[in-house]
């Protein structure tokens, strides 16, 4: 089993949801995280309360959706704390539209944050795997929307449909270096903007397309992130955590 223990993981949008479930679930395995998020004050808060709590995290600002920031992210990772092991390619945005009235500029921006961040973050991750030598392990947050269709979700759909391909593809031309890349797809999750409150009448609706009966949750999918880094037999999988969602 790869040993969390003393490994350093990158967690980008970090500082809310599935990504904050994540950081703090890779510190109860005694993992070093770099907190990655353009929301610096919510970032920054999170890692100073992980912190003081006896956790080893550290918060850096990067635009997933540009080259040259996760680029750097990386190299602070290393610079800060010797290596890195692990990346969680986790950051992303959704943009509900018909597509026949979908801009340009709205669809480009789904692709560079959830799509080309992956390009970015693997790569430049892969260089520091290879470079020591010690194999590593990628984790691409994709989704049930990836997997399924859903009006007004083209651009969406077509981001986390190429972080599945994505994956399978980086296990196949590394796998054989000890480098691991696989995916999850969460079904739909608790978080700030779906609860009961902010979708009154239509979280009723998602909550039935769940077989389970209930959405989600940050900690669940976490959960699953940590288990496609631990477990060394695995690469190249889509892993559905969505409650039933793609089983009806």
């Amino acid at each position: 089993m790869f040993d969390l223990q003393g490994k350093v993981a990158i967690v980008t949008g970090g500082s809310s949801g599935i990504g904050l479930a994540t950081v703090k679930a890779f510190v109860a395995k005694g993992a070093k995280v770099v907190l990655s998020d353009i929301n610096v004050e919510a970032g920054k808060q999170h890692a100073a309360a992980i912190g003081q709590s006896g956790g080893e995290v550290t918060f850096f600002e990067a635009n997933v959706a540009e080259e040259a920031a996760v680029q750097a992210l990386v190299k602070f990772a290393v610079d800060t704390y010797g290596k890195l092991d692990i990346i969680v390619n986790n950051a992303g945005i959704g943009i509900l539209a018909e597509t026949h009235e979908l801009t340009t500029d709205d669809y480009h921006k789904v692709i560079k944050i959830n799509q080309d961040s992956i390009f970015y973050g693997s790569k430049y991750a892969i260089q520091e795997f290879l470079k020591t030598g010690n194999g590593g392990a990628i984790v691409n947050v994709a989704s049930i929307l990836g997997t399924v269709g859903q009006a007004g979700a083209f651009a969406y759909n077509a981001s986390k449909g190429a972080a599945n391909l994505m994956t399978k593809s980086l296990a196949a031309e590394y796998s054989n270096k000890g480098i691991r890349t696989n995916s999850v797809c969460p079904g739909y999750v608790e978080s700030g903007m779906v609860n009961k409150a902010a979708l009154g009448d239509y979280y009723d609706n998602l909550v039935s397309q769940h077989p389970i009966g209930r959405l989600g949750v940050p900690e669940e999918i976490a959960h699953a992130i940590v288990f496609l880094c631990e477990n060394e037999f695995v690469t190249g999988c889509n892993l559905l955590v969505d409650g039933g969602y793609t089983s009806v």
